[in-house]
């Protein structure tokens, strides 16, 4: 038996669509769950739109434009999903929907659109958390993990550390207690001028800068838990700009970028090498926009291989928000039995939704 799901995401600045298959796994099939004979879903088709040009001008997302970007492209993505994948929307077996955490009328138009398609087609409907769609996303990937593992959730507004024993089973280690490492990215590099979004300009700019130039702390770096903080790195990072005057060169802001992406770096590494020390793990997910930061894989991946540890991240092009890790994460709880399907259409969305309580 197939089954297809359609998935919808519609958080905060992109809208993504996809369509996964599920195939019942054949007698003595094995996934790395340790819980029975599973498949990994399969990836038919996804569409991705950004809303980044939109915003640039702005400085930052604008709730009220995403939203209404949203209903423009919601449909229109799911159209060209649909028939790139070569399926009609009638095959679809269940429409999934990311729920929360995130803006509020962003996450409404995702949901309703879900709703309406179910009620319209007479299928189930299925509310998925968007931490669990990135946690599990490297499920996609080339090189899939197995349960159980470590995950380093790190986004724009996500920095969490989670231990994941199997699907639905979360356990919280560490997260920030303030700003996030991706919201230190991009403040960061609106204070050296470089626009939205921040964070792979401030990474392109620090290719030419030398990180040695400027002493930045680790905030929490010796706190002997594994939670972060960041907002004291943005604050550093503009006292040094005052110190460099109102027009600094070129090279000084190249040197600034460095200095802070090494530190935010150093942070993320840290904490995870010490959330695998602690949990006696031999695995790691990377996932968020922020896990396809270059010198974040290439120094995990080093300190990792010393110890034994294998590191996955989803494919680059699944890093940042998109719909095929809200299907793939809606069929994994299918498959796992822990999916609260619904057919009654009612809905609501959590902005602010713990993924521990999933």
């Amino acid at each position: 038996m197939v089954m297809r799901v359609l998935g919808i995401e519609s958080s905060c600045d992109e809208t993504g669509v996809a369509l996964v298959e599920l195939n019942e796994p054949q007698p003595g099939a094995q996934s790395g769950s340790g819980e029975g004979a599973q498949t990994v879903p399969r990836l038919l088709a996804h569409a991705l739109h950004s809303q980044v040009d939109m915003h640039q001008a702005y400085g930052g997302v604008v709730p009220e434009l995403a939203s209404r970007d949203h209903i423009r492209r919601v449909l229109p993505l799911a159209r060209d999903v649909l028939a790139r994948a070569h399926v009609e929307l009638a095959d679809v077996d269940l429409i999934a929907y990311t729920q929360g955490p995130g803006l509020a009328g962003a996450l409404l138009v995702g949901a309703g659109v879900a709703c309406a398609l179910g009620s319209a087609l007479g299928k189930p409907v299925l509310g998925i958390h968007h931490l669990e769609g990135h946690l599990l996303s490297p499920f996609l990937s080339a090189d899939p993990p197995s349960f159980p593992f470590v995950a380093l959730l790190v986004s724009g507004g996500h920095t969490q550390l989670m231990r994941v024993d199997g699907v639905g089973r979360y356990a919280l280690l560490g997260e920030t207690v303030d700003d996030a490492a991706g919201e230190a990215f991009d403040k960061s590099a609106k204070l050296l001028g470089l626009g939205y979004p921040g964070g792979p300009a401030l990474a392109r700019l620090a290719e030419h800068g030398n990180a040695q130039s400027f002493d930045l702390p680790r905030p929490l770096l010796h706190s002997g838990n594994l939670d972060f903080s960041f907002a004291g790195l943005k604050t550093a990072v503009r006292v040094q700009l005052e110190r460099l005057g109102s027009s600094p060169c070129d090279q000084a802001k190249a040197d600034l970028a460095a200095a802070t992406q090494t530190a935010i770096v150093d942070v993320l590494l840290k904490k995870s090498l010490a959330a695998l020390k602690a949990t006696g793990l031999k695995r790691i997910v990377v996932a968020g926009g922020v896990g396809a930061n270059r010198m974040l894989r290439e120094r995990l991946a080093a300190e990792c291989k010393k110890r034994g540890v294998r590191v996955h991240h989803p494919e680059l092009d699944l890093c940042t928000d998109n719909g095929a890790m809200i299907a793939l994460a809606a069929a994994m709880r299918v498959q796992a039995g822990q999916a609260a399907v619904r057919r009654d259409y009612a809905f609501e969305v959590k902005p602010r939704w713990e993924l521990a309580s999933v």
